[in-house]
Formats: structure tokens, C-alpha cells, sequence
């Protein structure tokens, strides 16, 4: 094929803006069994060419026939799944077709540019200090092990050991301090880092899961040498805060140490004038990250790490540059000196497009709103018998425990999943099973809110009526 044929191109057009239109009527969890599917998309490799558009009318079919769940539909309350403003998924449509290699200025100047720009508007929404670095991940996870190799290069490198090339073995101790209430994704950072999750110092949490600051600095007092204090703002599963800026104070007091803040979805609250209180003093940080894939309702895949110090974050990632590889000209950027991967997609670009959409008003309301919806759940099941509501609203997180016994509470997920209308997902807190409800969605109501409130009801009482 030498010519561009634009019939699979219109047909995937016309099947995404279907899709889109319609996903509130859609089930909100996948209804395909796995048998369906492999039969669906199995078979040996054809022998030779297919039509491309059969090729694209079979994967609309996967959607059609209920393998795609409506994960970023009005009614899907789990995993902090955010629903894809229309301008962010008109975005990475251009992705895709401009298909850039963005990772250095002179593959794609325009895009380098957007990012750029991008990325100082994301710190002046957090307001986070001038100069500080921003990179664009695939998520929180990649977001995470920048950040903690930029901690590792800036701590070692003032003992004057060079990580980058001499490694860890030999190196001096640093010392993990992380709480007990702490995303996994911290951990994985850890152990792709060479640190190894086993060695991070636990800190105690209180009843909500925020870390004492008491029990920080007695674990701080043992420590001989340079510390990375990994701290939350945001508990997957309660939406609590760490006091971020009373531990940092606290641990600023040395001079080899760093504080890293997990904020995946939480770390949108400073966007907003009404909750940025509840995250005073995160700016005191050393380094942050969060997912623009949550909140900010842009497409899978794009974290944010962002870095106080731009000299340890450039160092950490592109250490030295090959032969072949054009140092940027004055006021030039290359993506490859923030970011672990090198052969990259645009991502950033849906960010600018989020951005430059909503502005700093409309994402604040964005935050507000869908904090509002949670607390409109809270009050709908507040005092229905059988229903007991394990956290305080923070955020955009609500724990619900239905019963006596993590049996029934089970038992009334299953029957939500398996209703269709929506879908929340299980946990286990302090021992016991929960339901999760995290909203982050744009396209949530409060008709949807109150339409999920009735099957929530409804499960619960044919599970006590048996």
C-alpha cells in the first residue's frame, strides 16, 4: 500500500464518536467472557493481507459485543478512573496521526513547545516553586521512580558518589522512610531503583491512614545518612492527606534529606481555592507526582513528575548524550532529559489541550464538583441500615462496608458489577472488606449519583433478604 486509504480511518472516526456519545447507556463493567473473546479476536495469523477496515469493524465489535467495560462512563466508580474530556481524546487523535518520536526538539519543535508550555502551567497551578521541572511519564508508577532517582543522584551526589555510573553497590546507605498507608506504586519505584521495597522504614499511620508526624521523627532520629521520606496526598482508599507540610518542616531540618509526594490524584486539590488548604505546605516537598489521566480527564497513558531541583532530575534521566544527539539550542526542550523512555508518544499534548480548555477556573471546578457528587453519596447512605461509612469525605474517596461480615459486603459488589449500571470496586481497610467509590469523572451527575445510590440499595437488600 503506497497511498493512504481513509476508509478504516472514517470507520474507527465513526465507532469512537458512537462510543462516546452513547457511554452512559452502555453496562459500566465488560460483560464478554473470555471464551467470547478469544474466539472473537483468535485463530492463526492470516496467511496474508486483510482489509484494513475488517480489521477495524471487528474491534468495534469488541466493544459492541461487551468486551470494552464504560470505564470512563458517568457511572464507573472505580480505580480513580478519569472520563477523557472530548478536547483531550480530539488531541491524542492528532497523537497518533502525527505520530512524533517526541522526545527531542528538533524531531518536533511544535510539540516540544506545547510541552513546555504545558508543563510551566501545571506548575503554576500547583504552585510549586519557579524553576521547578516537569516531566510527562506514562503514570504515576514512572512518575515515582523519576522522582526517587532524581533524590537518589542529588542525595549520593553531595557524598560525592556518582550513581549513574558507579551503581548502588558500595554506594552509602540511604535511608526508605515511607508511611504504612502508602500506594504500592511507591514500593515498585523502590525496587526498579535498586533500593528494594524490604528496606523501607514503616511509619505508623492514624485511624484515617495520614502519617503521624510524631512517629516520623523518631523513625527520622535513627537514621545516620541521607533519608528520601515518601509521604501521600491522597489515600487510594480513604483520600486522607499526610500533613505534608508539617513533615516537612520536620525533615528539612537535615540537609540530606528529601521529601517525595505521592499525589496521583490528590495533589489536584491545590488546584482548587476551596480544598487547597487541606494540602498547605505541600510546595515544601522536594519532588512530586500525580497522573494527569486522572483528574485532569485526559487519555491513558500520561503522569506528571515534577522536580524542585531541575539539576539532579536532568541528571538522573539523560546522564550523557550520544554522538548523534543535538544538545538543544537556548530556550529549546528535550523530553528525553525528564523522562525515562526515549522513544515516546506526544502525551504531553492532551495535558496542553486539557489545559488550555478548562484554565485554572475550570479545573478547579472540576475538582469541586466531582468532590461535591461524593459527598451526595455519603449523604445518601448515611443511615440506611446495613450501611456503614468507614472514612470522612476528604476528597473524592468513600469506603462502605455493608453487614456484619466481608461476606455480604462482597456479595453486594458482585450484584453492582453484575447490574451494569455501575460498577465500584472492593478493598480491604484495617482488616476488613469495604467498598470503594473514587470520582474523578467530568461526565458524572448528580442523576447518576442518585441512579447508583437506588442500585447500591437495591443490591444490599436482596443480599440480607437472601
Amino acid at each position: 500500500m503506497t497511498h493512504l486509504d481513509s476508509a478504516p480511518l472514517d470507520l474507527a472516526y465513526r465507532q469512537a464518536v458512537d462510543y462516546l456519545a452513547g457511554i452512559g447507556n452502555r453496562p459500566a463493567g465488560a460483560t464478554a467472557d473470555l471464551g467470547h473473546l478469544l474466539k472473537l479476536f483468535g485463530g492463526p495469523l492470516p496467511p496474508g493481507p486483510v482489509p484494513a477496515e475488517d480489521t477495524v469493524e471487528l474491534l468495534g465489535r469488541a466493544a459492541a459485543e461487551g468486551g470494552i467495560p464504560a470505564a470512563s462512563g458517568p457511572r464507573f466508580f472505580g480505580y480513580v478512573t478519569g472520563g477523557t474530556l472530548p478536547v483531550a481524546v480530539a488531541a491524542d487523535w492528532l497523537v497518533a496521526a502525527w505520530d512524533q518520536t517526541a522526545s527531542l526538539y528538533n524531531l518536533s519543535p511544535a510539540i516540544a513547545v506545547a510541552e513546555h508550555v504545558a508543563a510551566r502551567w501545571v506548575v503554576e497551578l500547583f504552585d510549586l516553586p519557579a524553576g521547578t521541572s516537569v516531566g510527562f511519564p506514562t503514570g504515576c508508577t514512572m512518575a515515582h521512580m523519576t522522582a526517587l532517582a532524581a533524590a537518589r543522584h542529588h542525595l549520593l551526589g553531595r557524598l560525592g558518589w556518582d550513581v549513574e555510573n558507579d551503581g548502588l553497590r558500595g554506594a552509602p546507605e540511604v535511608h526508605l522512610v515511607g508511611g504504612a498507608q502508602r500506594h504500592m506504586t511507591i514500593d515498585m519505584a523502590l525496587r526498579y531503583l535498586g533500593f528494594g521495597s524490604g528496606n523501607v522504614k514503616v511509619v505508623p499511620v492514624d485511624g484515617a491512614g495520614r502519617m503521624r508526624p510524631d512517629a516520623l521523627a523518631e523513625t527520622l532520629a535513627g537514621c545516620d545518612g541521607p533519608v528520601i521520606v515518601c509521604t501521600q496526598v491522597g489515600d487510594v482508599n480513604s483520600g486522607a492527606i499526610d500533613p505534608v507540610g508539617e513533615i516537612c518542616d520536620i525533615v528539612h531540618r537535615r540537609d540530606d534529606a528529601w521529601v517525595h509526594v505521592d499525589g496521583a490524584f490528590g495533589l489536584w486539590a491545590k488546584a482548587s481555592p476551596a480544598l487547597r488548604p487541606l494540602v498547605a505546605g505541600v510546595e515544601k516537598a522536594d519532588s512530586w507526582a500525580s497522573d494527569a489521566h486522572k483528574w485532569l480527564n485526559v487519555p491513558y497513558d500520561c503522569g506528571i513528575v515534577m522536580v524542585a531541583h531541575p539539576e539532579a532530575h536532568r541528571a538522573a534521566m539523560l546522564n550523557e548524550r550520544a554522538g548523534y544527539l543535538p544538545a538543544p539550542a537556548d530556550g529549546e526542550r528535550d523530553a528525553i532529559e525528564w523522562v525515562p523512555d526515549f522513544s515516546r508518544r506526544a502525551r504531553s499534548l492532551p495535558v496542553y489541550a486539557a489545559l488550555r480548555t478548562l484554565g485554572r477556573s475550570g479545573v478547579a471546578e472540576l475538582v469541586d464538583r466531582c468532590c461535591a457528587l461524593v459527598r451526595r453519596f455519603r449523604d445518601g447512605l448515611a443511615g440506611v441500615p446495613g450501611v456503614e461509612l468507614l472514612n470522612d469525605v476528604v476528597l473524592n474517596q468513600l469506603m462502605v462496608r455493608f453487614g456484619d461480615d466481608d461476606a455480604v459486603t462482597r456479595e453486594v459488589i458482585a450484584r453492582i458489577q453484575r447490574s451494569g449500571v455501575c460498577w465500584f470496586g472492593g478493598t480491604t481497610w484495617y482488616g476488613r472488606a469495604a467498598m470503594r467509590i473514587s470520582l474523578v469523572n467530568w461526565r458524572t451527575t448528580e442523576q447518576d449519583v442518585d441512579r447508583s445510590l437506588e442500585v447500591v440499595k437495591d443490591a444490599l437488600a436482596a443480599v440480607t433478604a437472601g
